[in-house]
């Protein structure tokens, strides 16, 4: 090997030298080529983004009170918008967001800056929208649903199962209700926090006398995901 070395001479070095300058043009080639790249990578990112939230699960933030203790205020949970796609409609003991129908919620006092705007349409932050509304579903279309006294909250004739309501709370909260026959294609929702809570009773007065439309569903909130400490499924509650 020493005697081949010193046989090539100058041949050798010129080589060497030759080699490292391709090495050295190919290294910044590739770092040329990953810069030209990278913005469709982002781009390609983005549009998957996108696709997700518009398809297939949205980040929402809980902004109030009014599903306690079930949800915190600064709470994030996925919701599901793929199985609406497939013909699924919301079921009793679901907790869903749906669109302000009209009227449930004041003007919105602070507008998000057009970065947040950016980051919630394409699904990498909680929805900034706030005419949108999480509450759980008590009745469905062709139901029955009533609430006098202390409750319970009845359903068709059958007592709801109570065990999600806050701490303290009544079922009926301070506005007994019904008897009120839900319409077809339309849900009675409520909050878990009975009392602080501007749901389906205080909207009587409204068209659809308080109910949603199930086309106004977004989807059912499945899972909080944030903070990390509060991990956990939402189950349906009967």
């Amino acid at each position: 090997m020493v005697v081949k070395g010193l046989a090539t001479g100058a041949g050798s070095i010129s080589g060497d030298e030759e080699t490292d300058g391709d090495e050295t043009g190919e290294g910044q080639r590739k770092g040329r080529s990953f810069w030209k790249e990278l913005p469709i990578l982002v781009g390609i990112a983005l549009v998957l983004a996108l696709v997700i939230k518009t398809f297939f699960v949205q980040a929402f933030s809980i902004p109030s009170d009014s599903m306690q203790n079930t949800l915190q205020p600064g709470d994030r949970v996925l919701v599901d918008k793929l199985t609406p796609w497939f013909g699924s409609k919301p079921q009793r003991g679901e907790v869903v967001v749906f669109h302000d129908p009209g009227g449930w919620l004041p003007e919105k006092a602070k507008e998000p800056n057009a970065v947040q705007k950016a980051l919630s349409f394409v699904g990498l932050m909680p929805s900034t929208d706030e005419k949108d509304l999480i509450k759980r579903v008590i009745a469905v279309g062709g139901d029955t649903v009533e609430c006098s006294g202390s409750g319970p909250v009845k359903v068709n004739g059958k007592a709801l199962d109570d065990s999600s309501i806050y701490p303290g709370n009544t079922p009926c909260g301070d506005q007994p209700f019904g008897p009120i026959k839900v319409p077809k294609g339309r849900i009675w929702v409520m909050g878990d926090h009975r009392q602080d809570s501007s749901d389906s009773r205080y909207h009587q007065d409204r068209p659809g006398g308080g109910t949603i439309a199930e086309d106004q569903v977004i989807g059912r909130a499945f899972v909080v995901v944030w903070p990390v400490t509060r991990w956990a499924t939402l189950p349906v509650s009967r």
